[in-house]
This record gives structure tokens, C-alpha cells and sequence, in this order.
């Protein structure tokens, strides 16, 4: 559907962008992810046309579109910012793109309120100022407006950061179930990590206008490709060399302690049977953090602090001092080489 064919942005003597290879499938939902000033939004921009490549091309269904201006390239954008006409009503925001495309009033008319429907805005809400609206319910209105010219590619640029932490995962998953509703191809950049694995069929990570790893999110979360995606990814343990040649002791596996070495939080157990590859060391509990569902420990163990989490199950948990028995399991250790961090 799309692909990105060795594409590099610069802005004067700055390279944003270097040697960009991206192919995204019909239907797919796609996530650009990584930090600010990463690449990731660069990159939107050049698909829609708002950016011209130093080199390299753009193409949708295997059509060459990049020198094709940013109108007929039939691509809906929603902004970070929503850029919607605040003096507008929402029925004027939803039906702008159609009037440019001077479709007739019977058609708009149809059209604005069979899009209002399918992303539950009311009719009463069609005759308000977007600026008399929630911050939820103005991005319905920023994606009615994107989709109401039945774009064959929707681009949202970090659509909930504006919103607060409750509404963020509420809206979500509204726009993952309106994304199946449709069944358009989504392309979507944010930093939130946690909106990437939720929403996502695949993953771009960018760092420094360079692609680290490309794959689903579960490959991106539990097979980093390096060190970066690795640290970007979730929160995450870093081995002490010393703790590396322990667990190289006592599983009798050949590891190298030099080499930065790290385990996900939800790798490490607690008080829990020894069986199968696990390897086991005593600590204590320095900290414990409470997530409802979950407990977050901070555990004292062979010289360093480990990060753990372990099921609310609301029988036991363990305070500051206890004594405990940690254990993992070394398959699940990943390893790069050194300087990977780049």
C-alpha cells in the first residue's frame, strides 16, 4: 500500500532523515514511535506530501506520488493540535474538505452526518462551535473531517497527547474499533510507548532520523533488536557484569559480562518454585510500589537493585526488608553489543 524507498529529509546542513525504508500494508495499522525530534513526524509528513525528500520516493499502491501535491494525494491528516476552525461549527469543520472538492450540498449534507454517526457525534453536537466541545470529542470531529473524504490512507500525528491520562486510554480504544470499523490503512506517530503496543499491527521505532527495528509488538517488546528499542520499549532491568557472570555460573551457559545485558520486569520472579531453566538468588526487598493490579518491587540482589512486578492477587505481598528469592530465567536476557546505544 505504502512504501518509503530510501528516503532522506535534510534542512540545511541537518540530516532528519536518512535512508527511510518503510512498507505498510492495506488495512494496517502502522505506528511511528520514538522520542521528540526522532524523525518519526518527518517521516508523516513526507508521506503526505507537506515535506519533499532530499532523495528517495514515495509510493502508494506502486504509484510514484513524490512530487504530487499535498491535495491530490487522497490522504487524510488529523494534527496533534487537531487544526480545526474554532469559530466553525462542527458540521462546517466536518464538511470543509468536501466543499474544496466541491461536492454538492445534497452530498455533503449525507455525507457529514453518516460520518458524524459512525464516530458518535450528535446532531446537536453537528450544530455547535468546536470550541464549545471536549478535547475527546474535538478529535471525533478532527477524524470525521479526515475521513468524510473517504481517504484511502488516514495519518495521525500524536492525536491524544493533548488529552488527559483517563481519556487518553479511553479514546484509545475508540480509535483502534473505528480504525476496524473502517478498515483504512492508519498511519500513526506518538512517543507513548504503551499507545504503540495497543494499538499498533506494526512498529517503526525511529531514533535520530534513523529506523532501529521494524516489527509487531510483541517482537518489540520481547525481541529488541537493539539496545535502543530495548530501553525505549517499556521499562526495563540492566545487569551488573558481576550478576551476568552469576547467572553464567549457575545455568553453566557461555555469556559475556562485558556486553550490555538487560531482562523485562515481568521476567523476574518472586518466592516462586524453582523449575525448568530458572535460576534463583536471595535478596531483599528495598521498595514496593502499589499499581492496583500490581505491585512494583524493588529487590537488593547480588550487588544491584532489580525492578520486578508481581500479580495484586490480594493474598500476599512483600514489605521493605523482607527476605525473598528471586529468580529467571536466562533465555529471557537480552544482549547487545557494546556502544549499541546510540
Amino acid at each position: 500500500m505504502i512504501d518509503l524507498k530510501g528516503i532522506e529529509v535534510k534542512f540545511g546542513d541537518f540530516t532528519a532523515l536518512k535512508d527511510i525504508n518503510i512498507h505498510v500494508d492495506e488495512g494496517q495499522f502502522y505506528t511511528f514511535l520514538g522520542p521528540s525530534g526522532c524523525g518519526k513526524t518527518t517521516t508523516l509528513r513526507t508521506i503526505t506530501g507537506f515535506i519533499e525528500p532530499t532523495a528517495g520516493q514515495v509510493f502508494v499502491k506502486d504509484k510514484d506520488i513524490t512530487h504530487v501535491p499535498v491535495e491530490k494525494r487522497n490522504i487524510g491528516m488529523v494534527f496533534q493540535n487537531y487544526a480545526l476552525f474554532p469559530t466553525m461549527s462542527v458540521y462546517e469543520n466536518i464538511a470543509f474538505g468536501l466543499r474544496v472538492k466541491k461536492v454538492n450540498k445534497t452530498d455533503i449534507d449525507r455525507r457529514v452526518k453518516e460520518m458524524a454517526g459512525k464516530v458518535d457525534l450528535t446532531e446537536q453536537q453537528l450544530a455547535r462551535k468546536v470550541a464549545e466541545l471536549s478535547g475527546g470529542q474535538q478529535q471525533r470531529v478532527a477524524i470525521a473531517r479526515a475521513l468524510v473524504t473517504n481517504p484511502e490512507i488516514i495519518c495521525l500525528d500524536e492525536p491524544l497527547s493533548n488529552l488527559d491520562a483517563k481519556l487518553r486510554v479511553q479514546l484509545r480504544g475508540e480509535l483502534k474499533e473505528m480504525q476496524r470499523k473502517f478498515g483504512i490503512t492508519t498511519v500513526y506517530v506518538t512517543h507513548d510507548q504503551e499507545e504503540a503496543l495497543t494499538l499498533s499491527d506494526c512498529i517503526t521505532v525511529f531514533n535520530k532520523g534513523r529506523i532501529e527495528q521494524t516489527g509487531t509488538p510483541y517482537e518489540i517488546y520481547n525481541h529488541s533488536a537493539t539496545e535502543f528499542a530495548c530501553n525505549f520499549i517499556g521499562d526495563i532491568n540492566k545487569l551488573e557484569p558481576s550478576f551476568v557472570r552469576a547467572i553464567a555460573q549457575q545455568s553453566n551457559r557461555p555469556m559475556n559480562a562485558e556486553k550490555p545485558t538487560y531482562i523485562r520486569l515481568e521476567r523476574i520472579h518472586v518466592n516462586e518454585p524453582e523449575k525448568g531453566n530458572l535460576v534463583a538468588f536471595e535478596g531483599t526487598v528495598q521498595g514496593r510500589e502499589y499499581f492496583g493490579l500490581y505491585f512494583k518491587y524493588l529487590i537488593q540482589v547480588q550487588g544491584q537493585v532489580l525492578k520486578c512486578i508481581e500479580k495484586n492477587d490480594g493474598h500476599k505481598y512483600f514489605d521493605e526488608g523482607d527476605r525473598v528469592t528471586v529468580s529467571l530465567d536466562p533465555d529471557h536476557l537480552m544482549t547487545y553489543e557494546a556502544g549499541d546505544q546510540a
